[in-house]
Parts: structure tokens; C-alpha cells; sequence
């Protein structure tokens, strides 16, 4: 089973490969290569900074979205998005202007702000003001479904911006629900760093290695 770590000079590629490999990961491949993306049995995008420069630099690398597409969206390549490589899968990142994500879930990507409910333009209760942007450190996984990879626990994040739309599994709490994870078909993206959680992103990653959607 080969693995395909992608390489597009926007992610926390050895502590992504670290974990993978001590998740049982051992034919992984770093890459930039839209070839070995497109033959890959698994695909894992990671992701850190601003969602318009890691768009930017996805489509920076000739052909690899067109790989990407086929192997995951039409073949049904199990895909894993981490961080932003989940925030990218979304129609529309605002992070610095407006952004096209991949467009593979129906959603746009929102700067969190203290206090307020994510979206809502309302304060959810008293006391909100401490929670702070960026969202950072250990906080409740909390699933909204039965999502095999994605079960109830704790992980580490840290993002100044949140998903919204369809296809949430999973939530966190900061100042009200914050997107954790989402999933359609064969894809599953996550907002905290499982290379980050420990015991419970090491368990994550070791059943996305074995999933079989």
C-alpha cells in the first residue's frame, strides 16, 4: 500500500511524515510528483499559513490537482486533508481576500472571532471574550455522527480560521462549535494536527491507513 504525502511547500511535511510512519505507514512517499499522486493507493495533503498561499502553491505544481482529482474524486482514493490541506477542500477560503479552494465540499473558510459564535454575528454567553484567536492548544473532539476515523477525544489545534458548510463530523469548542473534521466519500479532513495529539492523532492516522470506505 503506497502512500502519497504531498510536497507543495506548504506543509509541516516531517512531522506529518514522523507520525504517519509511527501510525505503521511504510511505503510513504514525499512528493511532488502528480505521477506517483496519481498511483498512489493513499493521498495526504497537510497544510500551514494562509489558505490563498497554499492554493496558490497546490496549483503552483504542474498537474498535481488534476492528479489529485482523478485519483481521489473519480478512482475514490482514500484522501486525508490536515489543517489548511482540510480547509482546501472547501469551495472558498477568506483569509486575505476571497480564495477558490478544490471545491470537493459544499463551504467557505471564516476567521474565528473571539466571543462570537463562528458565522452568527452573536455572542453565545458571558465571559467569551477569553477565547482567543488563534484557536490554540488541547481541546474536545466531539463527533456529530459515527464516523469511523474520527471518534470522541482530544487534539491539538491551532487556527485563526474555521471551516463552515456541509459535511461536519466532528466539532471542538471555542466560544461555540468550531468545525474539527469533515468527511464525504472517500475523503475525511481534520482541523487539528494529528501529528500534534499524541496518543489519539497516532491512532487516527493508523486507522486512516487501514480504512477502507
Amino acid at each position: 500500500m503506497t502512500i502519497a504525502l504531498i510536497d507543495y511547500g506548504a506543509g509541516n511535511l516531517h512531522s506529518v511524515e514522523n507520525a504517519l510512519r509511527a501510525a505503521g505507514a511504510s511505503d510513504l512517499a514525499v512528493t511532488a510528483d502528480p505521477d506517483v499522486v496519481a498511483k498512489a493507493d493513499r493521498i495526504v495533503l497537510p497544510g500551514v499559513g494562509a489558505f490563498g498561499a497554499c492554493a496558490g502553491a497546490l496549483r503552483g505544481v504542474p498537474g498535481m490537482v488534476e492528479a489529485m482529482e482523478l485519483r481521489v474524486r473519480q478512482q475514490g482514493a482514500p484522501f486525508l486533508g490536515v489543517c489548511v490541506g482540510m480547509q482546501l477542500m472547501a469551495d472558498v477560503g477568506e483569509e486575505m481576500g476571497q480564495h477558490r479552494g478544490l471545491g470537493w465540499v459544499r463551504g467557505r473558510v471564516r476567521r474565528l472571532v473571539p466571543g462570537m459564535m463562528p458565522g452568527s454575528g452573536l455572542g453565545v454567553g458571558p465571559g467569551f471574550g477569553d477565547a482567543k484567536v488563534p484557536h490554540m492548544g488541547w481541546n474536545d473532539v466531539v463527533p456529530t455522527g459515527d464516523h469511523p476515523l474520527v471518534p470522541a477525544g482530544e487534539a491539538y489545534f491551532l487556527h485563526s480560521y474555521a471551516y463552515e458548510g456541509e459535511d461536519v463530523i466532528a466539532t471542538s469548542d471555542h466560544a461555540g462549535p468550531v468545525t474539527a473534521a469533515i468527511a464525504r466519500d472517500t475523503m475525511l479532513g481534520v482541523q487539528f494536527h494529528p501529528e500534534k495529539s499524541q496518543r489519539y492523532g497516532l491512532a487516527m492516522l493508523a486507522q486512516f491507513l487501514e480504512w477502507r470506505p
